[in-house]
């Protein structure tokens, strides 16, 4: 009676009792379930036509459209390895992951298949499918996408896969920012509880009309290409993050939940618009990807009235372990307080295994005293299989069983977890630990600031000190000095940055991730970093 956990079993049910709800709306398209479904077999059959069998890597490189929604559902039924990529890498890291993940066949969208140009000749891919894009020209050669799911097979019928739970199910690649991407290794278990907790902890229900703001290569849209499906939940579509569009993409379609990254958060409530549309339907919204700021948290739901929902995860647990959950008595306290509590990480999810916060120096948990800083570690149901074909970064991340994250936390009272920083990013200050993400929520509370990053430079006397490279907003007029009052005011004296520098962007990964590492390269070149 045993039936492998695998969110496949999702879209059948979807199919079996909402064959004619919308499924999926893009742009001027709609799909229902039973049409949805019906495309979703037809690209099965056109690879396995291709030749493609169970275990068989196919990379996608699409945008958030009903295409890459497909590509999810009709390449894994077949037992094949679904492998995103992010389209905003340059062509050395796509010509890696291509390569490194033995892809076999690739499929891109037409605005992108310019990046595969140059390394086309030194790809081994069996075949090329590109979506066509109206204006935009397709120089890769290959086969259209509705034409080769439309083709006429002799032998249309599907094959029957049997599907382990414990196998790959997709093969994502983290960012690369220090070193070349590594192949994360999901599998359809960790898929499928992973979706669960997303369903579950995000209030998904069936008539819920769910926007694909965060990208769908990112960790699989932290699951919401499964648990949506499983619900019989609406998919919008979004091809790019446009605040203004999304704003009016809350009340054509009644969006009722969203996910992306702090970054996201932060466009949308500086949107002129945003002062000036009505939002009905409250939408929640979920936010992970970087610690988030209360004062941001806060801005989401004076301004925008979005229910915020803070997650944390990484692409390495599928992605969520924890998350902040919302107590009743939380219900009294004031606007701040709420956002200050919302912006920590929070608690285990009902299906992800257990997380907590050890010493690095015996292994030992903290104290739940919300002050003893240690290193987030968890283990269980949504850890990945390891890194694939690199067993020593898998030795270095999971240790004696546990996945090491790379995040240090504190540990509150209740259980709630909160981070303070990466380990790369705390800052020693002469012998000071210093929270670069408490300088930047202190930071997001001044009126003049839009974005902002903390990071440790040189200093002679302290060895390393605190800097803030901030983007204002739009107008404004802060000088070094008022910033520096503002901090002191706000924060002991030790934390305030010594220097503050202006610009106009901070460099991002596509997942509006902070690189810090970037900044920090241009203060420490020629140095040694000893923390």
């Amino acid at each position: 009676m045993f039936a492998a956990l695998t969110p496949l079993d999702w879209k059948r049910r979807a199919i079996k009792y909402y064959p004619k709800k919308v499924a999926v709306i893009d742009g001027d398209k709609q799909f229902t379930y039973e049409e949805f479904g019906k495309r979703t077999d037809k690209l099965s059959a056109a690879l396995v036509n291709a030749g493609i069998q169970k275990g068989d890597h196919i990379a996608v490189m699409l945008p958030n459209t009903h295409y890459m929604l497909e590509s999810f559902y009709g390449i894994c039924q077949l037992g094949a390895v679904h492998v995103p990529l992010n389209y905003r890498l340059n062509a050395e890291d796509l010509e890696y992951i291509i390569k490194h993940s033995d892809s076999k066949i690739l499929i891109v969208d037409e605005e992108y298949s310019h990046l595969v140009e140059g390394i086309r000749h030194s790809l081994s891919l069996e075949k090329i499918i590109v979506v066509a894009v109206e204006g935009h020209s397709n120089s890769l050669g290959g086969i259209y996408y509705e034409e080769f799911i439309n083709q006429d097979f002799e032998n249309a019928s599907l094959p029957k896969v049997e599907i382990d739970e414990n196998q790959l199910l997709t093969l994502n690649y983290t960012s690369g920012t220090t070193s070349k991407p590594k192949g994360v290794m999901l599998t359809h278990r960790s898929n499928y509880l992973n979706a669960a907790n997303f369903m579950y902890h995000l209030n998904v229900k069936h008539d819920d009309v769910y926007l694909h703001t965060l990208p769908m290569f990112h960790a699989n849209g932290w699951g919401g290409v499964w648990a949506i499906t499983a619900t019989g939940a609406t998919h919008v579509c979004l091809r790019k993050v446009d605040p203004p569009l999304i704003l009016n993409l809350f009340e054509k379609h009644k969006i009722s939940l969203l996910c992306g990254a702090p970054t996201v958060v932060n466009m949308l409530v500086n949107e002129p618009k945003a002062k000036e549309v009505q939002i009905t339907t409250n939408p929640r919204m979920a936010t992970a990807g970087a610690p988030p700021a209360a004062a941001l948290i806060g801005k989401a739901q004076e301004i925008l009235g979005l229910n915020m929902m803070h997650v944390y995860g990484l692409t390495e647990t599928s992605p969520f372990i924890l998350y902040s959950e919302w107590k009743k008595e939380f219900d009294d306290k004031s606007a701040e307080e709420q956002a200050t509590i919302k912006a920590r990480q929070g608690i285990e999810l009902a299906f992800n295994g257990e997380t907590k916060v050890v010493s690095r120096e015996d292994g030992e948990e903290v104290a739940w005293n919300g002050k003893e800083i240690g290193e987030i570690v968890t283990r269980g149901n949504v850890v990945m299989e390891g890194y694939y074909k690199d067993p020593e970064k898998t030795a270095e991340a999971i240790v004696d069983g546990w996945f090491h994250t790379g995040d240090l936390a504190v540990t509150y009272p209740d259980g709630y977890i909160e981070i303070q920083d990466r380990i790369k990013d705390m800052i020693i200050s002469g012998g000071e630990n210093i929270s670069s993400t408490e300088i930047e929520g202190v930071l997001y509370k001044h009126l003049d600031v839009l974005e902002v990053a903390v990071i440790a430079v040189p200093d002679e006397k302290w060895g390393e000190v605190p800097k803030a490279i901030i983007v204002l907003k739009d107008g404004s007029n802060v000088t070094e000095q008022e910033m520096i009052h503002y901090c002191r005011s706000n924060m002991a004296h030790f934390k305030t940055p010594k220097s503050f520098e202006f610009v106009d962007a901070l460099p991002k990964t596509a997942t509006g991730k902070l690189q810090k590492f970037l900044l920090r390269e241009m203060y420490w070149k020629g140095k040694i970093k000893v923390n």
